[in-house]
């Protein structure tokens, strides 16, 4: 194992959330500086002053700062980790700044979308197109070599030292190797895979899954049940992404189940937290008034919901879940439903 800070490099991460802050430390303790890059400068002057970020202490190498130009400049490697709604605005800010020596890997687990009319005639059906965040990198800017981190990454554990995995995802070796290479300790190990979008895809998907996990946990309907429903989860997920043009693979490694596990039964996680609070009687919009970060399974559901309409495929667990969220149907009414759905074979997905 390489020793603390063992390279003399700078590194950037975009976004002071928990796993933001997570993964500086994670990077703090192998890079020589680690610049944290703050929308507001009263949060970056608090973060420096307290060196404490919610449950996060903030190593001592580590500088919060505000200027996108200052981390572009020192920085060849960076780690975009902002809500997949604000993602594309923050590569606008950070795109002049880029030359295509830059590294991105980012960490969002969410979609950007568009919305357009087929003949601009309101009254006829829309077509959505959704773009993963390593996709509007290479929109938004002339940086190549992208990646993504993904996996059973629950921020608060990393924040507490406890052992954990992830996997970095690109076309490009280098990205892989370089992710590995500042992140990889004794208790974070760090995989790679070659499949970039179908990575992407299992971080984003996993999170509708485990709203739907977090209603079984509210209602109490025990581990069997909510063991059926990941699995058929993960089945869901995997017919989405095949229709997206993805692969299987990703799936049974770190991104698809490992993920999966640790989302879908853990009362850290955003997304489960949602639909347990959903069993309990409480509404949508004042969970997520009352959250400090954005749980992104809410808006996926809506865009996969979407997308759904021009791409014949039966997602019956996405599209119970939308009914939920929109009130049409109660989490007790959507659970009937879903035990007496006509599912055939059990797995197709690798035939």
């Amino acid at each position: 194992m390489a020793l603390k800070n063992t390279y003399k490099v700078t590194v950037g991460v975009i976004g002071t959330g928990n796993f933001g802050t997570a993964l500086a430390n994670l990077l703090a303790e192998k890079c020589h500086r680690v610049l944290l890059y703050a929308r507001s400068k009263q949060k970056a002057l608090q973060l420096n002053q307290t060196r404490k970020n919610g449950y996060h202490n903030i190593a001592d190498n580590v500088k919060i700062i505000t200027d996108v130009s200052f981390l572009a400049e020192k920085c060849n490697l960076i780690f975009p980790i902002v809500p997949s709604i604000n993602f594309r605005e923050m590569m606008k800010n950070l795109s002049p700044y880029l030359k295509p020596y830059h590294v991105l890997i980012h960490g969002t687990k969410g979609f950007d979308f568009n919305k357009s009319n087929k003949s601009n005639n309101p009254l006829k059906e829309s077509i959505i197109q959704i773009f993963t965040m390593s996709e509007v990198i290479r929109q938004e800017s002339s940086v190549v070599r992208i990646g993504c981190i993904a996996g059973p990454n629950l921020s608060k554990e990393i924040a507490s030292k406890m052992p954990a995995a992830s996997v970095i995802a690109s076309e490009f070796d280098e990205v892989i190797n370089l992710g590995q290479k500042y992140l990889k300790s004794d208790r974070f190990l760090v995989f790679g895979s070659n499949d970039l979008m179908s990575t992407e895809l299992c971080g984003i998907l996993k999170n509708i899954i485990a709203v739907g996990a977090g209603t079984i946990e509210g209602m109490k309907l025990g581990e069997n049940a909510k063991a059926l429903f990941i699995t058929r989860g993960m089945v869901e997920m995997v017919e989405i992404t095949k229709a997206m043009g993805g692969q299987v693979e990703p799936f049974l490694g770190l991104a698809g189940i490992g993920d999966l596990i640790a989302t879908c039964s853990s009362n850290l996680s955003r997304n489960y937290t949602v639909g347990v609070r959903l069993a309990n009687g409480e509404k949508l919009s004042e969970i997520i008034h009352s959250m400090r970060e954005v749980a992104e399974g809410i808006k996926t559901i809506d865009i996969i919901h979407e997308w759904s309409i021009n791409n014949p495929i039966r997602i019956p667990i996405t599209e119970t879940l939308y009914k939920i969220i929109h009130e049409e149907i109660t989490v007790e009414e959507a659970h009937t439903y879903m035990m007496k759905f006509p599912f055939t074979s059990e797995i197709k997905f690798l035939n």
